[in-house]
């Protein structure tokens, strides 16, 4: 651009260039935030931790109830014996699996002893469109509260062996699975479930995926019911 080249503008020029600018304020509001937002769903957004005899995962779930119903990906919790969850404000809870679809990568645990829990509010996913803003809620490589944003990048992507899964640019990293995608009204629209990889950085490259909430509710009203998988 011509204003910024030094070689061609004299240095006087610049300078009356850049007084010429106005700065204001920017007004109350006038900034795009979901802290509001965010704030509510935290609170419904838990660690998970499962132990067994080959050692430990990590993952991240939501709160469904107030009795302590706790949804997760089925992979987190495949290959524990023993469950835990902790909370948004540190209360940590063991926790019993009610049931998992391997399938679907969908279980249920149940955490006994908390009180004051906030189940997260689900949405739908039958309106989303392609560049809708969503947020990732959850602990990624166990940075518990870790909220990322983005948009929805597609719909119906299958990825191994599951299909209709949204695709979003929102960071996703080993230890969201699980965790929440959710819609600037807070709602949960799906359960962060994959990511790509170029194979050579197994960190987030923008290819993140989640199972859609309607899936997720029909598998958990099967496990709640104690039906076998579909």
């Amino acid at each position: 651009m011509a204003w910024t080249d030094r070689r061609r503008r004299p240095v006087h020029a610049l300078r009356s260039a850049a007084t010429a600018i106005r700065v204001v304020p920017a007004a109350t509001g006038t900034i795009d935030s979901f802290s509001a937002g965010v704030g509510g769903v935290s609170s419904s957004v838990v660690t998970v931790t499962a132990d067994g005899a080959d050692g430990s995962a990590l993952g991240s779930g939501i709160v469904l109830d107030t009795d302590g119903l706790i949804l997760t990906n089925a992979h987190v919790v495949a290959a524990g014996s023993r469950f835990s969850v902790r909370l948004a404000d540190g209360r940590t809870a063991s926790a019993t699996l009610v049931g998992s679809d391997a399938a679907a990568d969908i279980a249920l645990l149940r955490a006994g002893d908390l009180a004051g829990l906030t189940p997260a509010v689900l949405g739908s996913d039958a309106t989303l469109r392609v560049g809708d803003a969503v947020l990732a809620f959850g602990s990624p490589l166990g940075l518990a509260g870790t909220v990322t944003s983005g948009i929805v990048s597609a719909l119906d992507r299958p990825v191994d062996d599951m299909t209709g899964l949204i695709q979003t640019d929102a960071a996703i990293n080993h230890g969201n699975s699980g965790g929440a995608l959710v819609d600037t009204a807070g709602r949960v629209v799906g359960i962060n479930v994959a990511i790509a990889t170029t194979g050579q950085d197994e960190g987030s490259i923008g290819l993140g995926f989640a199972i859609p909430v309607d899936t997720v509710r029909a598998v958990v009203t099967r496990l709640t019911r104690g039906e076998e998988p579909a």
